[in-house]
């Protein structure tokens, strides 16, 4: 049941507004604005948030008019802040916790070790599983405080605002890598004798309605992402 004279965007937005901005996926949603669309839509259960806790849990009911319900036990329990620190002296800068790392929180580069900016991390240990020498472990740093009373509203805007940025960067990283490929592509249906081992016409021409048709998919998914 949402609440009475609220739209479904509005609903979303407060909501969102209520969540911690861990996005730390756990709820089963890609982010924290994920899981505030289902939960406007009436399609989950508000207690589906472990760093929000007990108390993010009676901020969703409010808004929604919802009973409040204990934390599904089974995507986690309200626990401390937590931040992740890198061992230095294991990491082999392999780079692969940089993408997950919702708020680019985690700096380095390839071949070099990594470190954590304590400020911008959000504990959302999503970097953890890709670490392939698992020299990341997550430190307590708020104590015996759990849930929000280990995390401010300042703190989940400025989480939000880095999650922002970063979709941004990587939506232009992998618009900047499709028009690579397609630069490659281009070239070498410019010249496909060149850059093919058969001489064959029936053959090369099966082989450019191939890239062709795989450029139109290409263009067409950017176009829809756009």
């Amino acid at each position: 049941m949402s609440a009475p004279n609220m739209s479904l965007q509005s609903l979303a937005d407060r909501l969102n507004d209520a969540l911690p901005q861990t996005q730390c996926t756990r709820c089963g949603y890609p982010d924290c604005s994920g899981y505030a669309q289902a939960m406007a839509q009436g399609e989950v259960d508000i207690n589906r948030c472990p760093p929000g806790g007990a108390e993010g849990i009676e901020r969703l009911a409010q808004l929604t008019g919802r009973p409040v319900i204990a934390l599904d036990a089974q995507l986690g329990i309200e626990g401390p802040r937590t931040v992740a620190v890198i061992d230095e002296a294991w990491c082999i800068g392999c780079t692969l916790c940089l993408p997950v790392c919702p708020t680019d929180a985690i700096v380095g580069s390839n071949k070099r070790m990594h470190s954590v900016i304590e400020l911008h991390c959000t504990g959302c240990e999503l970097c953890l599983p890709v670490c392939p020498v698992d020299c990341i472990s997550l430190v307590n740093v708020s104590g015996v405080q759990t849930g929000w009373r280990a995390w401010s509203a300042p703190q989940a805007d400025s989480a939000r605002q880095r999650y922002a940025l970063h979709q941004i960067r990587q939506h232009k990283e992998v618009q900047a890598q499709d028009e690579r490929l397609e630069k490659k592509a281009l070239a070498k249906l410019a010249d496909l004798p060149a850059h093919s081992l058969h001489t064959d016409t029936a053959v090369l021409d099966n082989k450019r309605a191939v890239i062709e048709a795989a450029l139109t998919r290409a263009r067409a998914k950017r176009k829809d992402a756009d």
